[in-house]
């Protein structure tokens, strides 16, 4: 598994969600209301629209734009408009690192 450090635990407040670039991949890490993280693909499917920049709602993040909400276990599409699913990528927790593997997927 090849990951990347991206994030604190700190640096990630409950019910968010924020983008890093790891080789020119967009990602938004989301934070769950429960603790849990999750990597997904920064773009919309329905749209070039930043996800990160979207709202975290219990088991999902809403595209600011147009309403898609996507799944942040397995990055399927909720709503439409969307019907397409995002990249979903393994998150390792090691102390208070965030690492995130774009090599593999969920």
């Amino acid at each position: 598994m090849t990951r990347e450090l991206v994030a604190t635990l700190d640096s990630l407040a409950p019910g968010s969600a924020m983008k890093v670039v790891i080789d020119d991949l967009p990602i938004a890490v989301v934070r769950e209301s429960t603790g849990e993280i999750h990597a997904l693909g920064d773009r919309c499917s329905h749209g070039d629209i930043s996800l990160s920049e979207g709202f975290v709602e219990d088991d999902t993040i809403e595209c600011w734009a147009h309403g898609s909400k996507f799944g942040l276990t397995d990055g399927s599409p909720r709503n439409f408009p969307a019907f397409e699913p995002v990249p979903v990528y393994t998150v390792e927790i090691d102390g208070s690192d965030v690492y995130v593997d774009t090599t593999t997927r969920k």
